[in-house]
Parts: C-alpha cells; sequence; structure tokens
C-alpha cells in the first residue's frame, strides 16, 4: 500500500467501527486543534447527534468516543488546506489503498464520504449522493454532503435527511446490545461501592454494581437482583435514574456487543459487601473484587473506570443531587 504523508489529524478506528466517516482533509481549525472537524461553524458533530448516532453531541476533541459507539474516522486526503479547493491530484494518491485496507482489515459495513470531494479524490469520476453501487469487498460506499460552512448551498435539514438515510441503512443498532441496569451505591460518608472486572485481552475495569437484563426483567428487577448477587444488599428501595449510557464491549460476550445502562441512586448506611453467588460464579461473569472507593480515592487511582468520567460525574452528583432528568454520560 502507498505510504501516506502524516496527518495533522489522527484517524480513530476500531474492531467495532461498523460506521467509518471519510472526511475530505484537515482544515486549519482541524490542524490548528489536531481534532477533526473542529471548525465551530461545521455541522458534522450536530448532525451526528441529531441523526442518532451519538448520544449528545461530541466535541471535536471527543473524537475517540466515537469508536466505542461503532464508528470511526478517517480523511481521503492528509494535508492540511485552507479549502478542499487547493487540493490536488496528488493528495489523494494512496488514498483508495487505504480506503481499501480499511475494508478488509476492519471490514465496517459502510464507510460513509463526508462530501462527494472525498469520495471522487480517491476514485475519480463523478457521484451522487447516497448509496453508491461500487464496493470494497462486502463494506458498502454512502456519500453525504460536505458538512463544511463552505457549503451553504446544502441546508441544515437536507444535511440532517442524508445523515438519518445513512443511520436507517447502516444503523449503529447493528450492534447487538442488551439492556442493562447499574446501581450507584453511595454511602453516609460518600463512598461509592465498586465492582472489578477482568475481562480478556484487556485491563481491569471498575464499575458500579449491575448487569444485563434477564427475559422478562424489568430495569428496577435488574437492579435489585444484581445488588444482592454482587453486593450482598437485598430489602432496599431504590432511587431515581441519574444516568444511561451506551457501552460497547471490546469483545464479544456471548452474543451481546455492548449495553444500553441506566444508572439508578442508591443512598444507604455502609455495609459490608458478602456478594450472594459464590466467588467462582462471580469469576465466570468477569467480577473479581468489590470494595468501598472515596472520591479522594478515586481522583489519585491509576485504574480504569467506567464510565469514564465517573469521578467527575460523581463530584456533581454529590455537589447537586440527582438531575431533573437522567443525563447521558458517554462512554
Amino acid at each position: 500500500m502507498t505510504q501516506a504523508p502524516e496527518s495533522a489529524v489522527p484517524d480513530y478506528l476500531g474492531p467495532e467501527s461498523r460506521i467509518v466517516f471519510c472526511g475530505i482533509n484537515p482544515g486549519e481549525w482541524s490542524a490548528r486543534a489536531r481534532a477533526p472537524f473542529a471548525n465551530p461553524r461545521n455541522d458534522f458533530w450536530r448532525l451526528l447527534h441529531a441523526a442518532g448516532f451519538t448520544p449528545r453531541v461530541l466535541e471535536p476533541h471527543e473524537a475517540a468516543e466515537l469508536v466505542p459507539l461503532g464508528l470511526g474516522l478517517t480523511n481521503a486526503a492528509r494535508r492540511t488546506t485552507r479549502g478542499s479547493g487547493d487540493l490536488r491530484k496528488a493528495d489523494f494518491a494512496g488514498a483508495a489503498d487505504r480506503l481499501e485496507e480499511i475494508a478488509r482489515t476492519i471490514r465496517p459495513v459502510v464507510i460513509a464520504f463526508v462530501g462527494k470531494i472525498a469520495f471522487t479524490g480517491p476514485f475519480g469520476g463523478r457521484v451522487e449522493l447516497g448509496l453508491q453501487e461500487r464496493r470494497l469487498g462486502d463494506t458498502q460506499l454512502f456519500v453525504l454532503p460536505s458538512t463544511s460552512p463552505a457549503n451553504a448551498a446544502v441546508s441544515w435539514d437536507q444535511r440532517l435527511r442524508w445523515f438519518r438515510a445513512l443511520r436507517e441503512r447502516a444503523p449503529v443498532t447493528a450492534l447487538n446490545l442488551r439492556p442493562a441496569a447499574r446501581v450507584i451505591v453511595v454511602d453516609e460518608d460518600e463512598r461509592v461501592l465498586l465492582v472489578r472486572f477482568d475481562f480478556p485481552h484487556e485491563s481491569s475495569v471498575w464499575a458500579t454494581v449491575g448487569g444485563g437484563l434477564e427475559p422478562g426483567e424489568t430495569h428496577e428487577q435488574a437492579a435489585l437482583r444484581e445488588l444482592a448477587e454482587e453486593a450482598g444488599l437485598e430489602g432496599v428501595e431504590l432511587g431515581p435514574v441519574v444516568w444511561t449510557r451506551t457501552a460497547v464491549f471490546k469483545f464479544r460476550a456471548n452474543k451481546w456487543d455492548g449495553q444500553e445502562e441506566v444508572y439508578f441512586l442508591l443512598r444507604r448506611a455502609s455495609f459490608e459487601p458478602r456478594p450472594r453467588l459464590s466467588w467462582a460464579e462471580l469469576e465466570s461473569e468477569f467480577v473479581t473484587d468489590v470494595r468501598w472507593w472515596t472520591l479522594d480515592e478515586l481522583e489519585r487511582s491509576e485504574e480504569r473506570f467506567a464510565p469514564g468520567q465517573l469521578r467527575e460525574l460523581l463530584r456533581t452528583l454529590f455537589r447537586d443531587g440527582p438531575p431533573e432528568r437522567p443525563i447521558e454520560v458517554g462512554v
């Protein structure tokens, strides 16, 4: 494959990237920020959320959060320019090979080109918006309108229509996500009860008590069952749902690619966790420890936590109390 020049903006790709968005090239805003689609007038991040690809409007510097959501990002050309009109044919040398390698190794359902030039630069010819006849192996190719402010002739509504058409053709819900319930157990000293999971092929992660719903269970029933199984806590009344989260696994767990989680708050007096399940049973579900954490311990620790912003989320929850409606907390 032809070696591409170094880009001011990195690719964001992973084995879970079912949809890969291919921009044209880094603009000056993105080069300065070292983040994709960084011009504040560019609609890309707002369109992703409005079309249902992301649970909230991500900031350009949060681009890495796309990968756990089953998405990815690359550019057709590597060189930074003021506008796409400044690109030359040579800037797309090797682009088709790079895209073919992405299709072969990552095997996304779709590569979506953000702007016609993102497609015609690597492949030549003329192109219309929408699904293309051309494929790269089993990967479909889809052309979206450019989201740049320079593409003012295409309205927000038109852009959103094409992003939603892509979402319908290659939905993120192609990921097999199970419903799950988690519980933020907080004691009188504002310690939080966390469970350590040691998953195959990745570092351990500490998360709140919880897991997937069994057939016929409600979120509340699953949360109470998980409290008993993982912490030995029974006969409690759950507080409000304060967070929601989409979690995509780095490995396929049974038939599941990830979870759609809701987080209940439970405030109660401290207790010694004594799981109802045996440790052999817990370890079969990757659980290896249960313990209380203070906020200071969380902030000093180099361990990995889920959600990734658990420290900041807990600090806000302790300071402000439960939100009026559940907050989507990302990955």
